[in-house]
């Protein structure tokens, strides 16, 4: 073990405390005109890939949407909801974001394993709804600088809960999520739905009012939605293995499928002309002579394509067909033997 004392200089260039020199910051820009050089976050690496990004978006923007026609009807007064963004932060970077006092409520994932979430609905949203549902007629939101009394918080409940089963709704054909709101937090310190570095998805959406606006934050955990990612970014190929036995049943049972199934079979006779006072003059039940001899082929179309080239018979009482070969449009890939 070395026993050298290390000089402060040399602690501060450990720490990264010394500012570089000018011919270090020349080498470096010089290398970096040469080389694609990309920011990379150890803490927090890039897992939403494009394609699954405008998926997220259009998911929200669904979820905006609707509720923002169920607000409408519920506060008589216009509302705009626009989802802004959807984005990964850490948990931790979550709570900073949010101002104080906050109005954020927590809810359990019941169906994993005890999860939890968050939504925020934004301070001045919260007293906007407050206002009217409890029949307020002023034209100007307004917002005051506390947190929401137990009474206002049940009524913002109302609008919360309503946004949780949009979650639910949007989020179903991907994972489904089981919601249950159960705390209530004014500060964001106080919210532990997670870990600080657990990452989660946020969803940003604004709510403007008259001439103010807020956001509404939903918070959801990683861990919950990993099926939504590695569904997307993981194409795996699993390799089938099977018994003989099994393969056999399973070729039984396609194949009764098949012989269950119905197809259109109808055998058309090659076009011939009819002079018209010919038509005009025939009864109900009246033989039109084709002309035709009685061992011309037919056309036997399935489900409306000609496939074969058949002559018309009979087997018993009912009528039948000789298929002789692929149909000349070559829509039949080989002639039956």
């Amino acid at each position: 073990m070395s026993t050298e004392t290390l000089s402060q200089y040399d602690i501060d260039r450990m720490l990264g405390g010394v500012a570089p020199s000018a011919e270090t910051v020349a080498a470096a820009a010089t290398a970096g005109a040469d080389a694609d050089v990309q920011v990379y976050d150890f803490r927090r690496p890039h897992r939403v890939s494009k394609e699954r990004l405008r998926t997220l978006e259009a998911m929200y923007e669904r979820l905006a949407k609707s509720l923002e026609a169920w607000l409408i009807n519920r506060v008589r007064r216009q509302v705009t909801l626009r989802m802004l963004s959807v984005e990964q932060f850490s948990f931790g970077e979550f709570t900073l974001s949010l101002p104080t006092p906050c109005a954020s409520y927590g809810f359990d994932i019941r169906n994993a394993r005890g999860r939890k979430g968050v939504i925020d609905v934004g301070h001045e949203f919260a007293y906007f709804i407050v206002d009217r549902l409890f029949g307020g007629s002023s034209k100007q939101p307004i917002s005051l600088d506390r947190g929401l009394t137990p009474i206002e918080r049940l009524a913002v409940r109302v609008v919360v809960e309503r946004l949780a089963t949009l979650i639910e709704e949007v989020w179903h054909d991907h994972v489904p999520l089981d919601l249950e709101l159960t705390t209530f937090e004014s500060f964001p310190e106080m919210i532990l739905a997670a870990n600080q570095d657990d990452p989660v998805l946020v969803a940003n959406i604004e709510a403007s009012v008259e001439d103010q606006s807020s956001l509404i934050v939903i918070c959801l955990p990683f861990s919950v939605l990993e099926a939504f990612f590695s569904s997307a970014d993981r194409r795996r190929v699993v390799e089938v293995v099977t018994t003989e036995q099994e393969r056999r049943l399973a070729r039984e049972t396609v194949e009764g499928s098949l012989r269950k199934t119905h197809v259109d079979v109808a055998a058309q006779l090659p076009a011939f002309r009819v002079p018209m006072r010919h038509l005009l003059g025939l009864p109900v039940g009246a033989v039109l002579a084709t002309g035709l001899p009685t061992d011309t082929s037919l056309d036997l179309y399935i489900n409306g394509t000609p496939r074969y080239r058949v002559t018309p018979g009979r087997i018993g009482q009912q009528l039948a067909v000789r298929v002789l070969d692929a149909h000349e449009s070559g829509l039949a890939t080989a002639p039956l033997p």
